[in-house]
């Protein structure tokens, strides 16, 4: 079995509705910029698809 992947974990999370307070990793690590960027990429697909529905 392969190490997690931070991103796709923050992806995960965001589809999940996991909010980005909730990232696993040490502030300040790779793992932790990497988790955020994953969650920020489909949090703000999910957002935008939202906004464009109102």
């Amino acid at each position: 079995m392969t190490d997690p992947d931070p991103f796709a974990e923050g992806e995960r999370a965001a589809r999940d509705n996991i909010p980005a307070e909730a990232n696993p990793y040490t502030d300040g690590s790779d793992e932790h910029a990497l988790w955020a960027a994953g969650h920020e990429k489909v949090a703000g697909a999910i957002q935008a698809r939202e906004s464009e529905g109102s």
